[in-house]
């Protein structure tokens, strides 16, 4: 960081006033909770312009601490990575994602992470380009000009069919690919603040988000577990899934069954949503912003020329690349990041008690315009040329940080980048009239409602290929 153009505490002129207290009045926080439950986004804006960069907040009796300075949240994913456990909302995701890397700690967690990580190395994933672009051509193969669709949910299709093929290869089917498709969806409702999960409800109280939810799971559980039998008696595939079958501990060690299965479901979850409503939204602004959707069309046209996008073509597409990471700002996937203190720490000279819940919100630093003038400005240009460089190293992060920064980040980001030059340069999308961009935060930063309809407009002049590789049959 070059300090001498920001300082990392120094505030700039439109920085709002900032109070001292430090944070609502409350012992219990009951209203606290009522607000945070019905509309996160704004109470969470609210709290910081009123209180400053650490917000001491009670809910229900319990303390919570929102971190909003890029330094602070530093100390909290770095300097005190040792003592900052899960979030108490984990225990929430573990009916679906078992015990992967987002829901694991201690000893497991650190070995988990070792043998992920043996499928995340650049040339792996590099590997998996031509399979992401190729299902990508193959998914939109059916899309007419003027159809209309909801644009969340076709994006979610795309990253599905894009995350099964990387992980599963050619070992699952399209009907395997609808019930995992159908299952997740009703995954990500039950964690879209449903009263079940909020409080915590035991999965065995039978209201019929806890019956949907078990068997989406057993659904899911099905699957998987007939995949990895089958490899385990001798089907090979050079996918990500046949990386963690053979990726060894220091002792020689592989995974169990519950583990691979575990780790499947969170890459399945994470791997796939995180990703769609990144398009979802990129592509949404880039239907208000004709200016931006040129310079990204001149640079497509430029490197592809019509053809399929791979692995080489990542790093020779900078204005994407730009186009992508301000939509992430704007409207970051994963919202919000928690951490629990496991000892006394000092934050940004605050004390934080042990057992405290911490909130690093992603939705409120990536809008402080102290980083980033013009905050609620789309524009990719602040991603160019080294002009991001000024800023503090946590005033953007849309994957986390610190030793449990998003394992996938790098992934994710090419996943996006030939999705997106794999759809734009063949399609226009055109919001239908009426409507407007809702959101409905919950572990994700979803769209509320049926989502966002859009018309499709066919390029003129740009084919796809002859033969893309075939979606798979039924």
């Amino acid at each position: 960081m070059n300090e001498s153009t920001v300082s990392a505490k120094s505030p700039v002129d439109c920085e709002p006033a900032r109070s001292m207290l430090e944070g609502p009045p409350g012992l219990i926080g009951a209203r606290n909770l009522l607000r945070f439950a019905t509309d996160q986004l704004t109470f969470l804006r609210d709290l910081t312009d009123r209180y400053g960069d650490i917000v001491e907040i009670k809910l229900l009796g319990r303390p919570w601490f929102l971190v909003n300075h890029p330094d602070d949240i530093e100390t909290v994913f770095v300097k005190h990575a040792r003592v900052m456990g899960r979030d108490d909302y984990a225990s929430v995701l573990e009916r679906a994602l078992g015990l992967g890397l987002l829901t694991s700690e201690g000893e497991l967690w650190k070995r988990q992470r070792k043998l992920m990580s043996q499928a995340f190395v650049p040339k792996r994933i590099q590997s998996y380009a031509d399979t992401m672009s190729q299902v990508t051509e193959a998914a939109i193969k059916g899309w007419t000009h003027g159809q209309q669709i909801n644009l969340h949910q076709e994006m979610s299709r795309i990253t599905m069919e894009v995350v099964a093929e990387v992980l599963f290869g050619a070992g699952v089917g399209a009907t395997d690919g609808e019930t995992v498709r159908s299952a997740m969806e009703v995954i990500n409702e039950f964690f879209a603040n449903s009263p079940e999960a909020i409080a915590k409800l035991p999965p065995w109280v039978p209201t019929l988000r806890n019956l949907r939810m078990k068997r989406a799971v057993a659904q899911i559980d099905e699957l998987i577990f007939r995949v990895i039998a089958r490899r385990r008696a001798g089907e090979q595939r050079d996918d990500l899934l046949g990386t963690l079958l053979t990726a060894e501990d220091e002792s020689g060690a592989r995974m169990s069954d519950k583990q691979l299965r575990d780790e499947a479901v969170t890459l399945f979850l994470a791997g796939h949503e995180t990703t769609a409503l990144a398009l979802a939204h990129t592509l949404f602004l880039l239907s208000k912003h004709p200016d931006v959707e040129r310079k990204l069309q001149a640079e497509l046209a430029q490197v592809l020329g019509g053809r399929t996008p791979g692995a080489n073509d990542v790093k020779a597409l900078p204005y994407t690349e730009c186009v992508l990471k301000e939509s992430m700002r704007l409207f970051p996937p994963a919202w919000t990041t928690g951490r629990e203190a496991l000892e006394d720490v000092n934050v940004g000279g605050r004390h934080i008690p042990k057992g405290a819940q911490i909130l690093l919100s992603q939705w409120v630093v990536h809008r402080d315009p102290r980083w980033f003038p013009n905050p609620e400005g789309f524009d990719p240009e602040r991603w160019r040329d080294g002009r991001s460089d000024a800023l503090p190293r946590y005033a953007y992060f849309p994957f986390g940080g610190g030793p449990r920064v998003c394992i996938g980040n790098h992934f994710a980001m090419m996943e996006a980048t030939l999705i997106l030059a794999v759809v734009a340069q063949r399609w226009r999308i055109d919001l239908l009239p009426g409507q407007v961009l809702e959101l409905k935060p919950s572990v994700t930063l979803r769209q509320k409602g049926a989502g966002l309809r859009v018309r499709l407009r066919e390029r003129s002049g740009v084919q796809p290929p002859e033969n893309p590789r075939l979606r798979k049959q039924p």
